[in-house]
């Protein structure tokens, strides 16, 4: 018995030195990667654990953490059990409820005795209008207001009673007025009162009878364990929803240059529930939300009379397939600053480009602060200078303007997403475009508004258009002359566009007669004429066409 008991209290010893232990650790967000959807936090923490098995809690997190994306890891010589992601309801003891309880019932008495006193005085309202109000209706029967008895046969009686109907009606009219407008008042408090009285009542029916409970917090709880005491750092990782950014664009020219300067911002919102104080930030392409899965085709079988059945086959993976979130894009006009001698460092100088698999993540190694308020906060993630050459187009068929344009190359070498962008050119706001990236062109045509000094005029050759028939067919000719007037004083290179009709019916004829050199595009039925036109000059372009098609039918032709 005496060697059992040392063996007893040695396990003992043991079995205490591993119970679970509980420490609640100070966080800090290290930095956040903002997607176009969601976010992802880092949070570091510091921890300092004995020997046995200790939960390690990280209070004060999101509330919209999704659980299956936390991840944790931790240095020092102890191993990490579990992880997990919880809601903590805190408790108050009895003695704090029921003192709040009394502060609560105190407040009850006083404000309905407020409202007892409040029902008197709408009542000492009330019976003031009433005999005012009784007041007006005896003046207004009075036999000599109504022209009853000797008043009748009396100028002066006659003007003496309606001169004091008049004056009292007058005087009381106001005092009522002013009755009515003090009962309005005691109206509205006494709604206020009643208000407070039933949330003071919720109050003290909340949580038993008692009072409010506390708001839960949110935590993250990590279980270690340990042969010794240790201490080290946890490096913890979740995705929040409720946040996000889109992109804008600014796009600076001037005619001087032959490039253009892109700003590239994101527009950074989040109402996680917690601020991202002095955070450094990443800026993502990516979209966790978005579907991942890539469509399976199966074999296609066709029958009669199952094309329906066929067709919802397909449309039931279309409406299960989550659909990429279009991407919002508004106007925030941007100040500019004074000119320096020196040339101040911008946020894109401490931007850095980091190309994933399937996205592309901006860098940024500054500390930004952005509030748990849903607002939008302007963060600079590129600035570039695109190289650029400037055209004039003119499509006069539809518009007599010239419009100048400016093709930016390159584009696909930036990582840019579809968004609006803000136009600027000579210093002068000219509007929005939108940017998108994701079409097959490598050249982006940006279009900066019309010039009053190239004029355009097209003119149908009526001579030249006629109609007649030939044999079972209708043969009709178009030609049109365009001109172009160069007012400005350089030369310009100009591009003029119209078109012929196309069609894929065989039963329709279409001929080409006279093109004037320009380049047409089979397909489309576009032509195209590119030339330099010079100060002061001008330029005369003619094309013509034929169509033929049976007499029997009809075709609009434009």
């Amino acid at each position: 018995m005496k060697k059992l008991l040392p063996f007893l209290a040695l396990l003992f010893l043991s079995s205490t030195s591993f119970a679970n232990d509980e420490k609640v650790v100070p966080s800090k967000i290290d930095n956040v990667t903002v997607y176009s959807q969601g976010a992802q936090i880092h949070r570091k923490a510091n921890y300092s654990i004995g020997r046995g098995i200790t939960e390690v809690i990280i209070d004060g997190v999101s509330q919209n953490i999704d659980a299956n994306s936390l991840q944790v890891s931790a240095t020092g010589k102890a191993i990490i059990l579990d992880s997990k992601y919880s809601i903590f309801y805190p408790e108050k003891s009895a003695a704090v409820l029921s003192a709040e309880s009394m502060k609560i019932k105190k407040k009850i008495d006083l404000l309905r005795d407020s409202i007892q006193v409040v029902k008197y005085e709408l009542q000492s309202i009330q019976d003031e209008i009433n005999v005012y109000e009784e007041t007006k209706k005896i003046l207004a029967n009075n036999g000599a207001i109504k022209g009853h008895g000797k008043v009748n046969d009396s100028i002066a009686l006659l003007k003496d009673a309606i001169e004091y109907y008049t004056e009292k009606m007058m005087v009381i009219n106001k005092k009522i007025q002013v009755l009515k407008r003090d009962k309005n008042k005691v109206i509205i408090q006494r709604k206020g009162m009643n208000a407070r009285l039933i949330e003071l009542n919720n109050q003290l029916n909340n949580n038993g009878g008692n009072v409010k409970p506390l708001k839960p917090t949110y935590r993250i709880t990590i279980t270690f364990k340990s042969d010794a005491a240790v201490s080290g750092k946890i490096n913890v990782s979740y995705l929040v929803s409720n946040a996000g950014w889109t992109p804008l664009y600014d796009l600076r020219s001037e005619s001087s240059s032959n490039t253009i300067n892109l700003n590239y911002k994101a527009k950074v919102h989040q109402n996680t529930g917690i601020d991202w104080k002095d955070v450094r930030l990443n800026i993502s392409t990516n979209n966790p939300y978005q579907n991942k899965t890539k469509p399976t085709l199966h074999p296609w079988y066709v029958d009669f009379n199952n094309y329906r059945a066929l067709n919802n086959r397909a449309d039931k993976y279309e409406r299960n397939a989550t659909a990429p979130v279009p991407v919002t894009a508004a106007y925030d006009a941007v100040s500019e600053l004074e000119e320096t001698t020196m040339d101040a460092a911008g946020a894109s100088d401490f931007t850095n480009i980091v190309q994933n698999m399937i996205s592309v993540e901006f860098r940024i190694d500054l500390p930004y602060t952005i509030e748990s308020n849903g607002q939008e906060h302007m963060v600079l993630v590129k600035n570039v200078d695109l190289d650029t050459k400037y055209k004039y187009y003119t499509v006069p068929k539809y518009d007599k303007g010239v419009y100048l344009v400016a093709e930016l190359y390159k584009l696909d070498e930036l990582q840019l997403v579809p968004a609006s962008a803000n136009i600027f050119f000579d210093g002068t706001y000219m509007g929005k475009t939108y940017i998108d990236p994701t079409t097959m062109d490598d050249t982006l045509s940006l279009s900066l508004g019309k010039d009053p000094n190239i004029i355009v005029r097209r003119t149908l050759l009526k001579k030249e258009s006629k109609q007649k028939i030939v044999g079972s067919k209708i043969e009709r000719t178009f030609a049109y002359a365009i001109e172009v007037k160069n007012l400005k004083g350089r030369t310009i290179e100009l591009v003029v566009q119209d078109q012929m009709p196309i069609t894929q019916n065989g039963d329709i004829e279409i001929e080409l007669l006279e093109s004037s050199k320009g380049k047409v595009n089979e397909r489309t039925g576009l032509i195209e004429w590119t030339f330099n036109l010079k100060p002061k000059g001008d330029k005369d372009i003619q094309f013509s066409y034929k169509v033929r098609y049976d007499k029997d039918k009809k075709l609009y032709l434009q």
